[in-house]
């Protein structure tokens, strides 16, 4: 880092203790979460953090470490949960605890083994498609093969009918020219269900796990099945404990979720919405006021983040109805107010 009135550069360590008026900290991947509490509070009346993103580096290819995908967000949220201090043995086993119990954990989890699950289910649509046995051969192959077949689970959640859909978008337009038949095949697919089926009051929910993961459907061993229900309820279990935990400490993102309804039937309708808002914000490690925190920075998370926010809207409009009949009375009984 760099004191401003001395015009000098010197480590975080060695800062401890030492005010200046500016100070402009370099911040890289591997800081710690210490080192950058201690950086910026040393400026009494500026403290800039500079992200580094490039390193000089003699070597033809980058360091097995780097991340070429990353940004100035990505490596201040990677140094907010780089712990630098050591823990003492509880603290380590509630950190891990808490670690692989969090809905980002079990999500990824369930990701995989229901990858592995309808790996079969998914190969066999492939090649009824309509493909070339080489086609289908090299979308199965293909790097971009995992990120379709999990298009597929959430087209499916939206009760999409993929025997008689998927057929219909291979057919849609020629695909001899494409590089990657599978991302071809992917943006299609996307594309023609991004909402769920039906329109207006005809128009169905998603199912989907805590209200973001589409859940796995089909045919599979015994053993699947069941280590996706476990990590299913497991889930379900957390996304409640969040909600739980952030209404009992009056936690700020909540305000924006308003006062949970007194009716039994509306109650349950406005926690399933408020549950969804946890959810992703257990699945994302969000920590702002905001319900919703920054905005989403993958492809993945925005369409959680549109999921989530659908969620905030239907607990607000909740309470909003809830709400109705009490003023429509109290208007009934001073006509004044009207």
């Amino acid at each position: 880092m760099c004191l401003g009135h001395l015009g000098y550069a010197i480590t975080a360590h060695r800062a401890q203790g030492v005010t200046v008026d500016t100070a402009h900290v370099l911040v890289e991947p591997t800081t710690t979460r210490e080192n950058l509490y201690v950086a910026m509070t040393r400026g009494k009346h500026s403290n800039r953090a500079y992200v580094i993103l490039d390193r000089a580096d003699d070597h033809a290819h980058p360091h097995p470490g780097d991340n070429p995908d990353a940004t100035g967000r990505s490596v201040l949220y990677g140094v907010l949960h780089h712990v630098g201090a050591e823990l003492s043995a509880h603290e380590t086993v509630t950190a891990e605890h808490e670690q692989w119990g969090t809905i980002a954990q079990l999500a990824a989890e369930y990701e995989t083994i229901a990858g592995a699950a309808q790996h079969d289910r998914w190969v066999t649509l492939i090649r009824a498609a309509g493909l070339t046995s080489e086609q289908a051969e090299a979308v199965v192959e293909s790097e971009t093969f995992g990120a379709l077949t999990a298009e597929l689970r959430r087209a499916e959640a939206n009760h999409r009918d993929l025997d008689r859909l998927f057929p219909r978008l291979v057919a849609a337009r020629d695909l001899a020219d494409a590089d990657d038949l599978a991302s071809v095949l992917h943006h299609r697919l996307a594309r023609a269900t991004a909402r769920p089926a039906g329109s207006g009051r005809t128009r169905k929910s998603p199912r989907l796990i805590a209200g973001l993961i589409p859940p796995a459907r089909g045919e599979m061993s015994d053993d699947m099945r069941h280590a996706l229900d476990e990590r299913r309820e497991l889930i379900e279990q957390r996304a409640d404990a969040v909600l739980d935990t952030a209404l009992d400490r009056g936690a700020a993102w909540t305000t924006l979720l308003g006062t949970p309804p007194r009716t039994a039937a509306q109650r349950r309708a406005w926690r399933q919405q408020a549950r969804t808002v946890a959810a992703y914000r257990d699945r994302y490690g969000i920590t702002d006021d905001t319900p919703l925190g920054a905005p989403a920075a993958s492809t993945a998370q925005k369409i959680d983040a549109d999921r989530a926010q659908t969620a905030l809207d239907h607990a607000g409009r909740i309470i909003n109805s809830a709400d109705e009949p009490t003023t429509r009375r109290t208007q009934e009984r001073d006509p004044l107010s009207l």
